[in-house]
């Protein structure tokens, strides 16, 4: 008998990729999935349209703040993989960050609420690395005090405690993710790699904040899936994973990298501009007790990686262009 997945969030760009892995080639053979998503600007339903006609597969348009919905849901579901959020950090700190907190937290103890209800076996909570703050020196551990200086990384956090509360209070299976930068294929071109992959191959400049000094390790969407799956299927309940890529790279550095990869130069196809309010200067995770429990190891090498997903921005221009639009409008709205 299949495993019933509700995957949250699952028309967006981490989310899909989940679904997509899960019931194509190669996958466990054993689930049938239900996304459920708002499809709000960063989600997009050609993500899903490789699995659209899986029978194992369903898509239901709603909110994980709707309680009636998601109760109903819960009910007929055996695990829950929440991936739905709002997820960038310039537009928690435009927009004020309601939406952060309607969705990361609201959102998430509507859902974690209606699972303990429903007695559904496992709620993986997918995370970012971000709730820790910024370390100067070495990699943080998943026991690493929260300090989270966005209102994203803050309704992030808010949304790992409830859930974690809900293992301590309530018994429920309950795993928190917290991952690294996603890089990959059909990312919404608002987050770096995308953003300047589509305006370098446009000849548009690229805003890079302050010096460029600001790290982060990047992680390909296939390993992060692979970490997900891994804690889905293996983990322990009530336990927090870090799920990092193992490249770590300034901003100035992947920008050169970039540069090379899309024909620019620092002269006419960089500028540099006012650095974020708050700006986290660097994230490590420390990814060895993901590693030494599930076996978990990163397998692409980022510069194949990069390239692999450089490529598919030039080949896919009817995808993100569209995409372009749409995020040009709500920032305007």
């Amino acid at each position: 008998m299949s495993t019933r997945i509700l995957v949250t969030g699952g028309a967006g760009f981490i989310g899909s990729h989940y679904v997509r892995t899960l019931l194509g080639p190669g996958g466990p053979g054993d689930v049938s999935i239900t996304v459920l998503d708002l499809l709000t600007y960063a989600g997009n339903p050609a993500n899903l349209d490789e699995v659209r006609d899986h029978p194992e597969f369903a898509f239901v348009h709603g909110d994980v703040c709707d309680g009636e919905l998601v109760g109903k849901l819960m009910a007929e579901h055996d695990q829950v993989v929440h991936f739905a959020a709002e997820s960038h950090v310039d537009r928690s700190i435009d927009g004020g960050g309601g939406e952060f907190v309607r969705t990361n937290v609201l959102g998430t103890h509507t859902l974690v609420e209606a699972a303990h209800l429903a007695g559904v076996r496992t709620f993986v909570q997918v995370s970012t690395d971000e709730v820790y703050g910024s370390i100067e020196t070495g990699s943080w551990p998943e026991t690493h005090p929260l300090a989270p200086n966005s209102p994203y990384s803050a309704a992030k956090a808010a949304g790992d405690l409830l859930v974690l509360s809900y293992h301590r209070t309530h018994g429920l299976d309950v795993r928190v993710t917290r991952c690294s930068n996603n890089y990959g294929h059909r990312q919404f071109p608002e987050k770096l790699i995308p953003l300047f992959v589509t305006r370098l191959l446009d000849g548009e400049k690229v805003p890079l904040y302050g010096d460029g000094g600001n790290v982060r390790d990047w992680l390909h969407i296939d390993d992060h899936v692979q970490g997900i799956e891994l804690v889905r299927t293996k983990a322990r309940a009530g336990e927090v994973y870090n799920i990092g890529g193992g490249t770590e790279l300034s901003n100035k550095e992947l920008t050169a990298l970039l540069l090379d990869a899309c024909g620019g130069d620092w002269r006419t196809s960089v500028e540099y501009v006012e650095d974020r309010n708050g700006h986290d200067r660097r994230y490590s995770v420390n990814c060895a007790k993901i590693r030494e429990e599930l076996g978990y190891a990163p397998r692409k090498d980022f510069r194949e990686g990069l390239a692999e997903t450089v490529q598919w921005y030039r080949d896919n221009r009817a995808w993100w262009e569209p995409l372009e639009r749409r995020a040009s409008a709500h920032r305007s709205a």
